[in-house]
């Protein structure tokens, strides 16, 4: 009888759902077959599955999907780790080297602003109704931050949330035909192959100083960005405990394989709450489309707006900063910074990347991360987002 009631519930189940959960079946698929985000990429098509089930009230109010979203993206706590254990992991030595990188990350921010304006123009040109926050968010995709674009989508349009990630991480998988001739349009063969020097010794107390500064920045300096502060201070705080030697003191008391593992244990945590806000309504339509091609100009935009600013390094530095660092300014951490290291060592026509520029971008990375969480802060303080 069990088993009739569920063949009638599938031949009744709508053509979305069934659509839906062949999107989340073939996710399982790439997940298990490619390194490239398999955590995340399973927990999403796991989660798409159990959502679509007939009869499945995982999603629904009370039920354990819906209280993963509630509790983990609603309430910030599973953006809010994310970021804390980033800073634990984070090496920011590069950047205390080279500050100026802090400038290449804010570049690399143009892409959520210029896709902004671009879209709100479309708005007023052909008489399009768009709603400035659903726009707001989709230029977020421009980031390439995964937290601070859940964190900013459930404050602005949370009906897009599932959307715009599984779009964020496609832009992901795109990323490397989208860079490459961005870089090459932009820079020569000789800026290309600069050897940048050995980043210079930094000391115990200026690793401490700077998530310092960075966390009472967020509070103090920045007052613009405190709805999205609490990602900022975490962010630094993760840092601040593994420079000061309490992680390691807390290490020493848990299995290395537990420590290890926290950001894959909430990344995975993040698919399962990401996926069950997937809906066919949503997700399989036309609007599906133009949001993932709008994504598209908001990364490249970034990209371009990051090399360029790395040009003007380049230039400022008398040819001693590489001006593909910029690529790295997108947050996608740590793609766009291999990116890099794989374009360099093509223009150097070297098996791998030198190992100075490739420390220097990470570090850019990180730049990166911390213009994607002050622009989000920028645009849910404009539009009232809480």
């Amino acid at each position: 009888m069990e088993s009739f009631n569920l063949l009638a519930g599938l031949a009744h189940l709508p053509w979305g759902s069934l659509a839906m959960m062949g999107v989340g079946g073939v996710l399982l698929v790439l997940a298990t077959m490619r390194e490239f985000e398999s955590v995340f990429l399973f927990a999403l098509g796991l989660a798409i599955l159990l959502t679509n089930l007939p009869g499945s009230a995982l999603a629904e109010p009370g039920g354990l999907l819906y209280l993963l979203y509630d509790v983990g993206v609603h309430h910030g706590l599973l953006p809010a780790l994310f970021c804390l254990s980033l800073g634990i992991l984070a090496d920011f030595r590069p950047l205390i080297a080279l500050p100026a990188l802090l400038f290449v990350g804010a570049a690399a921010q143009m892409g959520v602003f210029i896709t902004l304006l671009f879209v709100l123009l479309l708005n007023v040109g052909l008489g399009l109704h768009l709603d400035v926050a659903h726009a707001a968010l989709i230029s977020q995709i421009g980031s390439g931050y995964a937290p601070s674009l859940l964190f900013g989508a459930d404050r602005l349009a949370p009906e897009l949330l599932g959307t715009v990630v599984m779009v964020l991480y496609a832009n992901m998988a795109l990323l490397p035909l989208l860079q490459s001739p961005i870089a090459h349009r932009l820079t020569t063969e000789e800026e290309r192959q600069v050897v940048m020097t050995a980043i210079r010794p930094v000391s115990r107390w200026e690793r401490m100083l700077f998530p310092g500064i960075l966390m009472v920045s967020s509070l103090l300096i920045w007052p613009f960005v405190a709805p999205v502060a609490a990602l900022l201070g975490l962010l630094a705080l993760g840092n601040l405990l593994k420079e000061a030697g309490i992680v390691a003191a807390i290490a020493t008391r848990i299995p290395p394989a537990i420590s290890a593992r926290l950001l894959s244990l909430i990344t995975l945590l993040f698919g399962l709450a990401v996926g069950s806000r997937l809906s066919a309504a949503q997700f399989l339509s036309l609007g599906t489309v133009g949001i993932l091609c709008l994504g598209v100009v908001a990364c490249g935009v970034g990209s371009a707006s990051g090399i360029l600013m790395g040009k003007w390094l380049y230039r400022r530095s008398n040819g001693q900063i590489n001006p593909l660092l910029g690529a790295a300014g997108l947050a996608v951490v740590p793609l766009a910074a291999r990116m890099v290291g794989k374009l360099e060592a093509e223009a150097r026509q070297t098996d791998g990347p030198h190992a100075p520029l490739l420390a220097y971008a990470l570090g850019t990375n990180l730049a990166g991360v911390i213009g994607s969480v002050v622009a989000t802060g920028i645009l849910l303080a404009i539009l009232g987002g809480k």
